[in-house]
């Protein structure tokens, strides 16, 4: 698998997060790139994602899920583009705007391998398994995983949604294909820190198993993801999320929507998505959350998600 031709998918999209600014992560970690007098974007070929972006204008009208309408059609779309970079037998290294892109590369690669079992490796700060019921925020950026995983977390509901956000969340549920996409014995955390209750609660339920940073460096890195493996041997693919606030935000950079302190650094993330795709079944990596509105060091979060991403890539070549 990791012998295919790489495709870079662009998909600038920000509305699924509550700050704005992670739209403009891409072009930042692009001029990370020039900075460093690195050619990487001209090596390979790229398709962009159009995106929704305009709709930020709009009045929120669903507090407990901002822009689903919006966020629903761009996990669409973006999941066509994977699929179908998928079918050309190309690899999609996507780099998107806010985490809830994610459901979108998910359902694409699971269009692509209807009848095949997926392992997600979740690197973030966060669970990302809020439903429209739990969510304190609204935000879908902190939802991607319960829809893949199709559990709402209803006996833990605190909101009561709207029809229309009801319809658009079950339509997010079967985006690519019908039903759940991933199950929740098939889901590895790296680096969850901030969670709130409702989430605690269904990681607890489920059994999903989280690598905190202090146990990867306490027990090490390689044994941890040996570990993590071993969970995910049954599944026929595996895809890797890294969101940059998987990273300790004092040691890199607060460029990140919500950053979260006592994260890994770069090497220790490098190092763990590299013995992943060194498992041969890595189906496609994404990289989320760069927003250099926020970064007070310049452009160090993307210069940082630049150099994950250049000596991932190297491995995957």
């Amino acid at each position: 698998m990791m012998k295919k031709s790489i495709k870079i998918i662009k998909n600038r999209s920000d509305i699924g997060a509550g700050t704005r600014g992670s739209d403009m992560g891409i072009d930042a970690i692009e001029i990370a790139a020039i900075n460093t007098k690195n050619d990487y974007f001209s090596l390979f070929e790229y398709i962009d994602v159009e995106t929704e972006n305009e709709s930020i204008y709009n009045k929120v009208t669903n507090p407990f899920g901002k822009r689903i309408n919006y966020v629903l059609n761009q996990c669409t779309r973006l999941s066509t583009v994977v699929k179908n970079t998928l079918e050309a037998q190309e690899f999609p290294l996507v780099l998107s705007g806010d985490h809830s892109s994610a459901l979108g590369t998910i359902s694409g690669i699971k269009a692509a391998y209807p009848t095949k079992r997926l392992g997600v490796v979740w690197i973030d700060a966060h669970a990302d398994i809020h439903s429209p019921y739990t969510s304190p925020s609204g935000n879908i950026h902190g939802m991607p995983l319960a829809a893949a995983l199709a559990d709402d977390n209803l006996d833990y509901q605190v909101n009561e949604v709207t029809d229309e956000v009801k319809s658009c969340w079950t339509a997010m549920k079967n985006i690519g294909c019908e039903g759940t996409k991933v199950l929740a014995d098939d889901l590895v955390y790296f680096g969850v820190r901030d969670t709130e209750a409702p989430e605690e609660k269904q990681i607890e339920k489920l059994g999903i198993k989280n690598y905190m940073v202090d146990e990867v460096r306490y027990r090490g890195l390689e044994i941890c993801v040996n570990e993590a493996l071993e969970r995910l041997a049954n599944c026929d693919h595996i895809y890797i999320s890294f969101d940059v606030d998987s990273m300790d935000c004092d040691l890199i950079s607060y460029g990140t929507g919500t950053p979260v302190p006592k994260g890994f650094d770069q090497h220790e993330i490098i190092a763990i998505i590299n013995q992943i795709t060194a498992s041969q079944k890595v189906a496609a990596i994404e990289f989320v959350e760069v927003n250099p509105l926020l970064d007070f060091k310049g452009n160090k979060m993307a210069e940082t998600a630049f150099e994950v991403l250049d000596a991932v890539t190297k491995s995957l070549k």
